[in-house]
C-alpha cells in the first residue's frame, strides 16, 4: 500500500472495527497475512490462510464457500486466494486474499478468516512453538489505504497449552451496505478440519 504502515491494533477478542466509516467507498479489499517460522528440525511449518463465506446461521451455504489453496477462486474472482506460501520466507504478506464486497451474494452476511498449520500433528508443529511475527491486515485496493493491522502473536499467546494448530482470526461482517471486522481469536487443536466442520463443511 502507498500509505505507511498503520499502528497495530490491540488484539482484543470481540473488538470491532467499522471499516466503512474509515473508507465510505469501500469495495475491493485485500487481506494480507504474514509470519515467520522458527524452531523446527526437518520440515518447515507450512501455514495456510482459508476463507469461509457464511450465512445468517454462521454456516457455509455450499462447499464452494470454503476458499483455500485447493479452491482458490470463486464466483468469477469475487473472492480470490492469491497462492500458498509454504515457508513464510521474506518480508511482507505471505498470503493474500482479494474480495469484491459488492459482488458477494446478499445471503453472505460474514466472511471468516482462518490460519492453520498443514500436517501439524504429524510434524509436531504448533503456533505457540513455531510461529512468530504474525500479522493480519485489511486494506482497500481502490483507495490504496490500509485500514486495520493486528499482531497474530497476541492471539497465539492465548493458547495456554500450546496445542492449537488452527485459529479463526476474525470475521468481516455485513450490516446492509456497511462492513466491519470483528476479532475472534478462537483456536482449534484439531486443525483446519475442526474449523471447517464447525462451519458446515463435510470433511472426507
Amino acid at each position: 500500500m502507498a500509505d505507511e504502515d498503520i499502528p497495530y491494533k490491540e488484539f482484543i477478542v470481540g473488538d470491532k472495527t467499522d471499516l466503512t466509516r474509515i473508507d465510505p467507498t469501500l469495495r475491493n479489499v485485500m487481506i494480507g497475512v504474514g509470519w515467520d517460522v522458527i524452531g523446527f528440525d526437518d520440515q518447515s511449518p507450512d501455514l495456510d490462510v482459508s476463507v469461509f463465506l457464511l450465512d445468517k446461521n454462521n454456516q457455509t451455504r455450499m462447499d464452494e464457500d470454503f476458499i483455500f489453496y485447493n479452491n482458490p477462486s470463486v464466483m468469477d474472482g469475487t473472492v480470490e486466494h492469491k497462492g500458498d506460501n509454504r515457508t513464510g520466507a521474506g518480508d511482507g504478506d505471505d498470503e493474500i486474499i482479494n474480495i469484491d464486497l459488492n459482488k458477494l451474494p446478499l445471503d453472505v452476511l460474514s466472511v471468516s478468516f482462518a490460519i492453520s498449520i498443514h500436517e501439524a500433528d504429524l510434524r509436531d508443529h504448533s503456533f505457540k512453538k513455531n510461529v512468530r511475527n504474525g500479522f493480519f491486515r485489511i486494506a482497500s485496493i481502490d483507495s490504496d489505504r490500509e485500514m486495520l493491522r493486528i499482531k497474530l502473536d497476541d492471539m497465539f499467546v492465548h493458547d495456554e497449552k500450546g496445542k492449537a494448530t488452527a485459529f479463526v482470526i476474525g470475521t468481516l461482517n455485513r450490516d446492509g451496505p456497511l462492513w466491519s471486522f470483528e476479532i475472534v481469536g478462537k483456536g482449534a487443536k484439531n486443525g483446519l478440519g475442526e474449523i471447517a466442520t464447525s462451519y458446515g463443511i463435510q470433511i472426507a
